[in-house]
């Protein structure tokens, strides 16, 4: 059976495998792997460049967008996320 799943994934053909109806798991070319990765890294940076491009010009508001609260409490869970706490 499983020859028989790889004969079809070297094909080209994505293969889901189930259990009891259920996926649990994908079976793809690595080749196809990378592609989908690096297409994921490109569409966000796309993302990135559209908000760039939609901030670019606009003044920085004189406002302050962050608390002194929620600032200190973003650095102690970074401060955390570093030492593994």
């Amino acid at each position: 059976m499983l020859p028989e799943l790889l004969d079809r994934v070297l094909a080209g053909e994505e293969v889901t495998v189930t259990r009891h109806g259920h996926p649990i798991a994908v079976m793809v070319r690595p080749d196809a792997l990378r592609t989908r990765r690096a297409e994921r890294v490109i569409d966000a940076a796309a993302r990135l460049q559209r908000s760039l491009d939609a901030a670019h010009g606009r003044p920085l508001s004189d406002e302050p967008s962050l608390s002194e609260a929620r600032a200190e409490a973003l650095l102690s869970e970074a401060r955390a996320s570093r030492t593994g706490r």
